[in-house]
């Protein structure tokens, strides 16, 4: 049976952004019996819906792609450093193509409830079609911002005008000429709508909540004489991203803060601070992220540089954070962003001073006034990390939902696994080094790892693999600690689970998200476990064989 037909399968991944396409890409290889579930109606993930003004890489774009294919990389030439939301669609839809994977994928398919049948080893899975669906593994590939919140101000639905989410931004292209837009939020997103719309619309005010840190992107195109010698360097980039902590080619001064004299420091900034990329956090001094006075000082220095390119004095001190110091918080990367605020057409509403009270029929209502708009675009981000596990109702070992587990905060197995919930894989799920790090990297790090535990399995016949509470608790506790020396513990941000717009999430409550130990220590532990045959996992045998004669072919 194919198809919709079909009721059963071996391994069945939800999601087919970046990871869910690569993950597939490892089943069908093996001659697995396996599907992708995605809900949207077409591959793509982030790159198929963030579709705003603006949306691009932060990494560098030949950082970014997949690496395991070298016919790939020798195919696909990347038009700029940093490469925007349509040609990165492009890219995916040409992997997809070139690997004939979307035969292996079903779209429109929303997965809502997943309950594990304890007494076949097997998922039971529930889809917004009606169809009831079976498999051995579920592999999660739901991607870390994909759970978009808005204000909880009332009167969302009472706007007569155009508004929308950025995540949900129109496919067909939306006309600002003249128009009065208002953004909501000046988060990662809302820098990035901000600094591109500026000089298309009539008139663009921002109602700012908190500033964020923000640094130069300094994009520009790729000529083919660099793009050929990209390809030639591929080896030897992937093995440098493979080197840091974030994945990126950016890897941290090995110098001390206190080593080098105040001048040296400010030259490294200037120079960083001009460079593309993620250079002035990532490849700044390692005491930044953990010495609050060496924080202080960089912060100043940011804080300099909006000065500089703010003609408003007023204006530039609500764009420079108080509440957190320079790079604490996942850093955006910005074009023109605070040049913007030099425009006649741009204004700054401080919501800090006159919060936000209403959405009215005809725009927005402060404390202070009532402002009128033709467009409200909510750039108020998302419900970080395990939003996207909460729309699904998971239902592991006695019934237990997934969702409650994770109420106060996930715990997880190396990120991937969660007790309870045996067969459930997370390759780049809470607690992984996923998230802070160069994304695609992580993706496939964590693939790699997932699909060699189920080559395992299918090699030994096994069926059941739950890590065992203790490990668990192990690995929390590992996670929690690497916080404990970084100054992003006391940050407002994804990395630490706040969202004012999520009950439950808002502050006084610390979720740890995110490991901090960087990629190469992180696949140093994971590549530890499955050397020395997954003594964490606890494995059974017999309920159903080894799904062999479902397809699995030469996986044995």
């Amino acid at each position: 049976m194919t198809g919709e037909a079909k009721t059963h399968y071996e391994v069945i991944v939800v999601g087919a952004g970046v990871a869910g396409i690569y993950q597939i890409k490892r089943l069908a290889d093996l001659g697995i019996d396996a599907t992708v579930l995605e809900a949207a109606p077409d591959l793509g993930g982030t790159w198929y819906w963030n579709r705003y003004p603006g949306c691009r890489f932060d990494s560098e774009s030949y950082t970014y792609g997949f690496s395991f294919s070298r016919e790939l990389l020798d195919e696909w030439h990347w038009k700029e450093r940093f490469s925007g939301q349509p040609e990165n669609l492009r890219y995916l839809n040409y992997v997809a193509d070139k690997f004939d994977l979307r035969r292996h994928m079903q779209f429109n398919c929303k997965v809502e409830t997943m309950q594990f049948d304890e007494a076949r080893d097997l998922w039971q899975l529930k889809l917004s079609d009606g169809r009831e669906l079976t498999c051995r593994f579920v592999v999660l590939a739901i991607g870390l911002l994909s759970a978009p919140t808005m204000p909880r101000v009332p009167g969302v639905e009472d706007f007569k005008g155009r508004s929308f989410h950025t995540y949900y931004w129109p496919h067909e292209p939306v006309d600002l000429t003249a128009k009065k837009v208002a953004v909501i939020g000046t988060g990662a997103t809302g820098i990035q709508v901000i600094g591109e719309i500026a000089d298309k619309v009539g008139e663009l005010t921002v109602f700012q909540r908190r500033p964020n840190w923000s640094a130069p992107l300094n994009n520009s195109a790729i000529s083919e004489e660099e793009m050929a010698d990209i390809r030639a360097r591929y080896d030897e980039i992937f093995a440098a991203c493979a080197l840091t902590p974030g994945s990126f080619v950016h890897g941290p001064d090995k110098r001390g803060f206190y080593e080098v004299s105040r001048e040296e420091r400010l030259k490294l900034w200037d120079k960083l601070y001009d460079e593309p990329g993620f250079g002035i956090w990532l490849a700044n001094f390692r005491e930044i992220f953990m010495d609050e006075a060496a924080n202080a000082e960089l912060s100043e220095y940011i804080a300099g540089r909006i000065r500089q390119r703010v003609n408003d004095p007023k204006v530039a001190e609500k764009l420079i954070p108080r509440d957190h110091g320079f790079g604490v918080q996942r850093l955006p990367l910005e074009t023109r962003y605070f040049e913007a605020y030099n425009r006649d057409n741009v204004q700054l509403v401080d919501l800090s001073e006159t919060p936000l009270v209403q959405i009215t029929e005809t725009g927005l209502r402060t404390t202070a006034r009532d402002y009128d708009f033709d467009i409200i675009v909510y750039a108020t981000g998302f419900d970080a990390i395990t939003g996207a596990y909460d729309l699904i109702d998971v239902r592991g070992i006695g019934g237990e939902r997934l969702a409650d587990k994770w109420k106060q905060a996930p715990s997880t197995f190396l990120g991937m696994l969660v007790h309870g919930f045996p067969n459930l894989l997370m390759p780049t799920g809470p607690q992984s080094a996923s998230a802070s790090t160069n994304f695609p990297r992580g993706i496939e790090n964590g693939v790699n790892w997932c699909t060699n535990l189920l080559q395992y399995m299918w090699d030994r016949g096994l069926t059941r693999a739950d890590a065992t509470l203790e490990a668990q608790q192990r690995w929390t506790a590992h996670v929690v600690k690497m916080y404990e020396i970084m100054l992003m513990r006391k940050a407002k941000g994804w990395f630490t689970g706040y969202n004012s717009n999520v009950p439950g999430h808002e502050e006084g409550t610390v979720r740890y998200f995110v490991y901090n130990g960087g990629t190469p220590k992180f696949l140093g532990i994971i590549n530890g476990v499955a050397e020395k045959g997954y003594q964490e996992i606890a494995f059974g045998a017999g309920a159903g064989g080894s799904g062999g004669a479902g397809g699995v072919g030469g996986a044995g």
